[in-house]
């Protein structure tokens, strides 16, 4: 009886598969021993699956686990230096900073508009000929 369990879970899990995923190939099961490799063809990743109360429950393997377990830690390390460095800084530019920058701003331009009228009454003191 648990051999058929064992391979009617085996000939239901790819439709299961089917139905949970776009992909129906993606994942490939090998039976190893009394347990099933699971093999996730678009990651690599390989999953142990066992028999139990006639469904397979998949584990990922060890080494899997401690590599997944450090990439976890690693993003989570990350994430927290994020955090910290946006907290040191403040959000918005404070009143006398936008003041300030408009000051300099309106500076610039009352020069640059003097340079303006500069080159216009050089040209009207000077017109070019006409040439038609």
């Amino acid at each position: 009886m648990k051999a058929f369990a064992i391979t009617l879970a085996a000939g239901l899990l790819p439709l299961a598969a089917m139905a949970a995923e776009p992909d129906a190939t993606r994942f490939q099961l090998e039976r190893s021993g009394d347990h099933f490799v699971r093999l996730d063809r678009q990651t690599g990743a390989m999953s142990l699956c066992t028999e139990k109360d006639g469904a397979l429950v998949c584990r990922m393997a060890a080494d899997e686990r401690a590599a997944y377990e450090d990439e976890l830690d690693r993003l989570a390390d990350r994430v927290s230096a994020l955090e910290k460095n946006t907290a040191a800084r403040p959000a918005l530019p404070t009143d006398a900073e936008v003041d300030r920058s408009i000051g300099i701003m309106e500076r610039m331009m009352r020069s640059f508009m003097g340079i303006v009228r500069e080159f216009r009454a050089e040209d009207e003191a000077n017109p070019l000929p006409q040439r038609s």
